[in-house]
């Protein structure tokens, strides 16, 4: 059973590593962003008023993430193990998540932090090519990345649930490092 957090700033390749390391363990890859998209698509309640937030260019707020969350780690094929990747996003959030662990009888393994240095993280999201993502955005995005997640990185650090991996080497490097890591 493998239940692991990872962290990483806006190109720090969480996203695929989490979802590569899911497919090695046949469980599932929880994107927060995935979730907001789906319920969003479906119309959901909770997705309508997550619309009307992101139409609003603003952030949704925790409550409805928090919901979303409960909701995804009670369905069935969280029993054998999750990896979440965008989750949580300040101590707030952790918080919530540790009692909502605690209510369902499950406990995170491990919180994998992919630390990439700002340079090549800025040189990679610029690579992606997106219209958004301008120099100056990107810096924004990785400020606020860190003003948010240094408290979080601390907070499971001091939980002794913190791994923390070079992420600027081959994807298959990373890869083997989290798994040496984690034990798998």
């Amino acid at each position: 059973m493998t239940r692991l957090i990872f962290l990483g700033a806006p190109g720090a390749g969480k996203g695929t590593q989490a979802k590569t390391l899911a497919d090695l363990c046949a469980i599932p890859h929880i994107s927060t962003g995935d979730i907001l998209r789906n319920e969003v698509t479906q119309g959901t309640p909770l997705g309508v008023k997550a619309k009307s937030y992101q139409e609003g260019g603003e952030l949704v707020p925790d409550h409805l993430i928090l919901d979303m969350m409960r909701e995804r780690l009670n369905q069935p094929d969280t029993k054998d193990g999750w990896i979440l990747d965008g989750f949580p996003r300040n101590v707030t959030q952790a918080g919530f998540l540790d009692n909502l662990l605690k209510e369902l009888d499950q406990k995170c393994d491990r919180v994998v932090n992919l630390d990439v240095p700002d340079e090549e993280l800025v040189s990679r999201l610029l690579g992606r090519g997106r219209p958004d993502d301008t120099e100056e955005v990107i810096r924004r995005r990785l400020e606020v990345y860190r003003e948010q997640t240094a408290p979080l990185i601390d907070y499971y650090r001091d939980r002794h649930q913190l791994v923390s991996i070079e992420g600027s080497r081959s994807m298959a490097e990373v890869t083997a490092a989290i798994q040496k890591a984690i034990d798998l």
